[in-house]
């Protein structure tokens, strides 16, 4: 992905210099493990600031970080209006997808939440390039979740809506994210999505996350979240698309809900099932399978 245009000849330098001192593949692991790390312990604060305050503590944070790096206010100034739009729907759906995302995890196992949400990759595959192959991985992946869900389904169907509705905005935050890319805004336009974000779920979480400001050792926790939720993996994320194809990148993409699960029973305890392990195996093989539009490389 492209670094931000905005950005001075040293801040490249530096940037790419960063990105060339480890393997690609070194970067995205370390994406891996903070994508469900950071959730996995916000869960562990859900009783202490609301879901709804943990997502909005996540994004302040987030935004705050990136807000001085990318200047967000210029960007947005110097955009045009297709780019300005751009930049307002990605925020928008950065601040519903987190939301709904946690709204599952009080819910649901992370394993379920991350494999729901993985399958939407194939999904995105397959609008691009239709090809027996890519059905036959979406079928492979759809036949995991099934697995997955299992009685889950009538147990808990609003821990599922937020589920899948956190699913369908990670595919608009893959098709979203991947123009704003070609627009050359690269980490400048993440940054400002992220302020936009902050803006967007301002009014919805606030009260929520109130007492955290009256506990230091809770902010400072609710802060430590959003630097691993949103900042180290985003960041991580953008030093290894830096070198890796895209269908490299996207093929990587299938040890995500593997690594959910191993979070999930470490940090939150929640030991799959052998079900939910074939579920799993369904869902990374799945996605494994599918093969990207090599136009996207």
């Amino acid at each position: 992905m492209d670094t931000p245009a905005q950005a001075s000849p040293p801040a490249r330098s530096a940037l790419a210099g960063l990105a060339n001192a480890l393997p690609p593949h070194v970067w995205f692991c370390v994406s891996a493990v903070f994508h469900y790390l950071g959730p996995a312990f916000a869960v562990l604060l859900f009783d202490e600031v609301g879901v709804l305050g943990m997502a909005w503590l996540r994004i302040a944070t987030a935004a705050l970080i990136f807000a001085p790096l990318t200047r967000p206010w210029r960007v947005f100034a110097s955009a045009n209006r297709s780019d300005r739009l751009l930049l307002l729907a990605f925020g928008v759906c950065l601040a519903v997808m987190n939301c709904s995302f946690y709204l599952a995890l009080a819910r649901l196992p992370i394993s379920l939440v991350a494999s729901i949400e993985f399958v939407g990759t194939i999904g995105v595959a397959l609008v691009g390039l239709r090809s027996r192959r890519n059905f036959g991985a979406l079928a492979i992946a759809v036949t995991g979740t099934l697995l997955l869900i299992d009685v889950k389904w009538s147990s808990d169907p609003v821990g599922l809506f937020w589920a899948f509705l956190n699913g369908a905005l990670f595919i608009g935050y893959i098709v979203i994210g991947h123009r704003i890319a070609r627009t050359g805004l690269g980490i400048a336009g993440l940054g400002t999505a992220m302020v936009i974000a902050f803006l967007v779920v301002l009014p919805i979480g606030f009260r929520e996350a109130l007492p955290a400001f009256s506990a230091p050792q809770l902010l400072i926790a609710a802060v430590g979240v959003g630097v691993c939720s949103s900042v180290i993996p985003y960041i991580c994320d953008q030093l290894a698309m830096a070198r890796l194809p895209r269908a490299s990148f996207a093929l990587m993409l299938s040890l995500l809900p593997l690594t959910a699960t191993l979070i999930g029973a470490l940090v939150l305890r929640q030991i799959p099932s052998l079900t939910d392990c074939l579920g799993i195996a369904l869902v990374v093989f799945g996605v494994a399978a599918h093969k990207p539009n090599a136009a996207t490389d």
